[in-house]
């Protein structure tokens, strides 16, 4: 694996843990797809940095049980704001 990839890895994992980060807003932040964050965290950095890869992970598995919430509240703000106007 080449070393800017890995780099990458390592870097994304840290922002992630850092910031509480999702993988959408991760990707954003670092202008790069959503795919590329998901395999850089899921896939190679398993092999980099196996307790960085942990840290990462919980996060993750966090977010992603809470999506369906943030989902719920992002619509019910889009319908108040309409209702305002």
């Amino acid at each position: 694996m080449k070393d800017y990839i890995e780099k990458r890895a390592v870097e994304l994992a840290r922002y992630i843990i850092e910031n509480n980060a999702t993988v959408r807003k991760t990707a954003k932040v670092f202008n790069i797809s959503k795919s590329t964050v998901h395999k850089d965290v899921h896939e190679r950095l398993l092999k980099i940095n196996p307790a960085l890869y942990k840290e990462a992970q919980a996060i993750l598995e966090l977010n992603k049980a809470e999506r369906h919430i943030r989902g719920g509240m992002a619509t019910r703000e889009k319908y108040l704001l309409e209702r305002v106007r």
